[in-house]
């Protein structure tokens, strides 16, 4: 296979099923050489690697390729949904953020993301750079490297920046949407007032009606 036609970006989120925390989309760059390190490296989904070990590999994967990483905060984020009102437009708008600020740095013809919606959404959202690429969404898009690093790098971000919002607020919060979510929700509108909760939450999710209606005894 010519080299050309193995490089590709990944794309992949994190952070998008968690009610705590920020959407995280990151952009990678892979080629024929990074290809074969990232083999050696057992890299994979990161749905199937313990947190520990995304820690320990996103910064090698970050070392040996390009990539980007757009990360949304809460308010940001609540802020975005407020206008966008649609869960697949604004993951299309982080999407094509983050290819097109790769794009600012490596030239490539193919990207490859899950598919999440439409994929004229993305498209619409590119910007002159990403108009030329040839964008593929696929099911299961995971199984492909570039998109598995990507979402090591997405997941690390992640998990480092729901530690840094967990510190602040002095509360653990939880990864998911669990019931121990809604009962770290609850402790903080206790703490802190209801206002505080759009600072670490992704308010639209039904875990916050929850929260709200059950204040924390």
């Amino acid at each position: 296979m010519p080299s050309s036609s193995i490089e590709r970006i990944g794309i992949d989120e994190s952070g998008k099923g968690d009610y705590f925390g920020p959407l995280v989309i990151a952009a990678v760059f892979v080629d024929a050489t990074t290809q074969e390190e990232l083999t050696l490296m057992a890299v994979r989904d990161s749905k199937k690697i313990s947190d520990g070990r995304i820690l320990e590999l996103a910064p090698d994967i970050k070392t040996i390729c390009p990539h980007s990483v757009i990360a949304i905060g809460p308010q940001k984020y609540n802020e975005l949904y407020g206008k966008i009102r649609n869960l697949n437009r604004l993951l299309a708008w982080g999407h094509a953020k983050a290819l097109e600020t790769l794009l600012e740095r490596v030239s490539c013809e193919r990207a490859i993301s899950d598919q999440f919606g439409d994929e004229r959404l993305i498209l619409n959202a590119l910007q002159e750079k990403g108009r030329r690429i040839v964008l593929e969404q696929r099911t299961k898009a995971e199984s492909d490297l570039a998109v598995a690093a990507a979402s090591i790098i997405a997941r690390a971000e992640f998990l480092l920046r729901l530690k840094r919002l967990s510190d602040e607020i002095g509360t653990v919060l939880p990864k998911g949407a669990s019931p121990a979510v809604e009962l770290a929700g609850r402790m903080i509108v206790k703490k802190h007032g209801q206002e505080r909760l759009g600072t670490v939450a992704k308010l639209h999710f039904k875990t916050t009606k929850a929260v709200l209606e059950k204040p924390a005894t």
